[in-house]
């Protein structure tokens, strides 16, 4: 029977006992398979499942289903975030506990073993020592390798508890019964340092592991932090605080200067500046005025404002930013996937031949049968220990990260550095990625009766803004050049004014020692500038519009030079007194020093660059333009962000994101590789997988060569962990001893298998040494 959609109910849960993305699979198909349930998608990066279930089945049915085969749902009353968040910080601890016990105790073990092997003493004190190690600390590799038996599957943690537990049992017998051997002329060996060593190593894994899972989820929770927990209602014409939940649609919400706004709405009452960064990545507020619409997270400024609530709760474009930034987190799998895939196969193998090992060698084996069978079914378990193969991938990444650090390229997990060398498309955002982030006053000039010698002021090229004009006016008892004399009113009328381009000027003109005038009759005009009077006369700074509106004359020199700064992505402010315009300040967001070669480099190696920004299309091209992008979007929205980062995905490129706010977040957590500049928000860097301290974005071809030197020890690394084992186990299983009568002792085999280790570690190091 088909079921109806209005029967369907969605709901997400956090799953227990997951340890690998193995688990991940297996708790899929089970409630997949459960009835009732129309779909089930785990998200492992944050140990949730989405579950699509219908009337005939409820959450308990489905814990039941899991708890069956070793996992549960964790179903609460609390907000799914909060509840994965409280079962991370316990799993954390909690392996974290184990592993340092497990240390403790090993290491006496590790010595006795290594340093003083025939001290009988010695043996029983590491067989005692041993079994809280692997039975307590270590249980959770014996339980988890029983869950996959019960389903017919092997992993990790299968060959860990099969190698562990035979080299432990084994030991453990020739501890308590020693004669055994000796009768039959053979020297008892015991591998307690082998079994225990091995659980402090994979432990020590599975710390870090988890933790890097716990941190995954720190960006959402500051994301939801910009939301506030209260806000103020205007209820029959009387403010009262309420709670956030409480809020319903088309109710009337004061906004007070430097509150965040706490739902989408409308503007019904007041004007003020947005910082909308978190939306647009624009640096430069936006005015709001009635009718205007206003977003959650975004920051009032320093007006008053009276909203209507237009869309609350989930619906929010805030809570929509967190909901895909959630989606894109989980849909990745950890590299850890592949060495679990080939545990999968190799675990099997490596039983099979043991078995086979031991079969064969009670039927050819003669007098000695049993103790060649079960010295040789030994040796192949102990050579095809793990240890080689866990840290084969934590080793290669430990280091490649720390080198990273050294060259001002943070990264926090191991996937982005598998994906980074094959990445052929890149899109950068505009404003704080290749540009500053901060809008200065790059150029100005004065009107040709101010300045009769009609030169151009351009910022930052050494001339004295006191340079060759008359005096024409005294303040004080200094007499000022005419310029002086303007620009200080200037900065006089820019430092009442709340817009917040005015700061750009007001800076400018401050590093140029240029001092306020008592402004007299000031008057902010919204959407246009500011006015005020100055020794009986009235002055003007804004744009253009408010020079037309008060039918002030522009000069063509001025209004041509104004067009052409447009073009070059400035903004134009206009100064001028009652009856002409003085001059034209141009400010802009200046391109960083190294983003245009930076971008020449990732083109010549092949990768595509695109540029998303938020701001209008003439800035964009201007920008792009200079630095050399050939594609790019102008004015864009968060989710049109993400869309062309899946819309690339889709076509099949390796995609990766480089932004430095809010409003990148979305992106950065779409695509394959995410980088965020080391200016930008928390937000962008918690989402990130990469971050550039410096926010010179030379280091992005670097963090590429990065991934591939690591991508390729991590390959060198495995080949090491296997070649042992290639070799290894057909002489442990006895192949040479028909040839030259050589049968592999389990201490050889332990020592190999050390080796196999030692090789994998110093492999990584050489990393160290490699220029970037």
């Amino acid at each position: 029977m088909e079921i109806s959609e209005a029967q369907i109910q969605k709901q997400t849960f956090p799953v227990t006992g997951m340890t690998c993305a193995a688990c991940a699979s297996s708790v899929e198909t089970i409630l997949q398979y459960t009835d009732g349930v129309k779909s089930a998608s785990v998200n492992f990066a944050t140990n949730t499942v989405q579950v699509e279930f219908d009337d005939s089945t409820n959450p308990d049915a489905l814990n039941k289903a899991l708890e069956d085969i070793g996992y549960g749902l964790i179903i609460s009353d609390k907000e799914v975030s909060e509840s994965v968040k409280e079962e991370q910080e316990k799993k954390y601890e909690a392996v974290k506990k184990q592993t340092i016990g497990a240390a403790l105790l090993a290491f006496p073990v590790f010595i006795l073993g290594m340093f003083f092997m025939d001290w009988e003493p010695g043996r029983w004190i590491s067989l005692v020592l041993s079994i809280p190690v692997l039975f307590y600390f270590g249980s959770h590799f014996y339980t988890n390798a029983w869950k996959q038996a019960k389903h017919r599957k092997a992993n990790m943690d299968t060959l860990v508890a099969l190698s562990t537990g035979i080299a432990f049992i084994f030991s453990a017998f020739n501890t308590i019964f020693p004669d055994f051997w000796h009768i039959r002329g053979i020297h008892p060996h015991v591998y307690y340092e082998a079994a225990t060593v091995i659980i402090v190593f994979i432990s020590f894994g599975k710390v870090l592991e988890e933790r890097a899972k716990f941190s995954t989820g720190t960006a959402l929770r500051k994301l939801m932090g910009l939301q506030p927990k209260t806000l103020t209602l205007i209820r029959e014409g009387k403010p009262q605080e309420i709670k956030i939940e409480e809020v319903a649609l088309g109710d009337r919400i004061l906004i007070k200067p430097g509150e965040k706004i706490p739902v989408d709405g409308k503007v019904l009452e007041g004007s003020s500046f947005i910082d909308e960064s978190m939306i647009s990545g624009e640096p430069v507020p936006v005015e709001k005025s009635v009718s205007a619409e206003v977003f959650a997270g975004t920051i009032n400024q320093k007006g008053s404002l009276q909203i209507e609530a237009v869309k609350v709760g989930a619906s929010t474009l805030l809570s929509q930013i967190i909901k895909r930034v959630q989606e894109a987190q989980g849909s990745k799998a950890p590299v850890q996937k592949l060495v679990d895939k080939i545990a999968g196969i190799f675990v099997p193998i490596v039983i099979l031949i043991a078995l086979l090992t031991f079969g064969v060698w009670m039927v050819v084996g003669g007098e000695n049968a049993f103790s060649h069978a079960l010295l040789a079914s030994v040796s192949v378990l102990v050579i095809a220990c793990p240890c080689a193969l866990g840290l084969a991938t934590p080793t290669a990444i430990m280091v490649g990260v720390g080198k990273g650090a050294e060259n001002q390229i943070l990264i926090r997990d191991a996937e982005s550095l598998e994906l980074g060398h094959r990445v052929n498309a890149l899109i950068l955002d505009k404003t704080g990625t290749i540009t500053e982030g901060k809008p200065t006053v790059v150029s100005m000039q004065w009107t040709d009766s101010v300045s009769s010698e009609q030169s151009q002021f351009i910022v930052g090229n050494g001339q004295d803004v006191s340079g060759k004009h008359l005096v024409v006016s005294s303040i004080g008892d200094h007499h000022l050049p005419l310029t002086t004399y303007y620009l200080q009113i200037l900065h006089s009328l820019e430092s009442k004014s709340e817009h917040p381009l005015a700061e750009a000027v007001v800076k400018y003109l401050k590093e140029k020692e240029i001092e306020g005038v008592n402004i007299e009759d000031f008057q902010s005009v919204t959407g246009r500038g500011v006015k005020g009077n100055f020794e009986g006369k009235s002055y003007f700074v804004g744009n253009e519009n408010l020079l037309k509106e008060n039918r002030i004359a522009i000069t063509p020199e001025l209004e041509s030079r104004a067009k052409e700064w447009s073009k070059e992505a400035q903004t134009v402010i206009w100064f001028a007194d009652e009856t002409q315009a003085l001059a034209i300040l141009g400010i802009r967001d200046q391109i960083k020093a190294s983003s245009k070669s930076a971008i020449l480099k990732l083109q010549n190696s092949g990768i595509e660059v695109f540029m998303l920004t938020g701001d209008n299309r003439q800035t964009a091209t201007a920008v792009a333009h200079e630095v050399g992008i050939r594609d790019f979007r102008a004015e864009v929205m968060p989710s049109d962000k993400s869309q062309f980062v899946k819309n690339l995905q889709e076509k099949g490129r390796i995609v990766a994101m480089v932004g430095d706010g809010i409003n990148d977040s979305e992106a950065l957590a779409q695509a394959d590789v995410s980088i965020a500049m080391g200016h930008g928000s928390d937000i962008a860097m918690d989402v990130a997988k990469i971050t550039l301290i410096t926010s010179d974005l030379e280091k992005i071809p670097q963090a590429f060569r990065l991934s591939h030197l690591t991508v390729n020890g991590i390959k060198q690394n495995l080949f090491w962990a296997f070649i042992y084992n290639l070799i290894g186990i057909p002489i442990a299983a006895g192949v040479l001893y028909p040839i030259n009568g050589f049968l592999l002792d389990p201490m050889i085999a332990s020592a190999a298998m050390a080796f196999s280790s030692v090789s994998v570690v110093l492999n990584s190091l050489r990393l160290k040494s490699r220029n970037l």
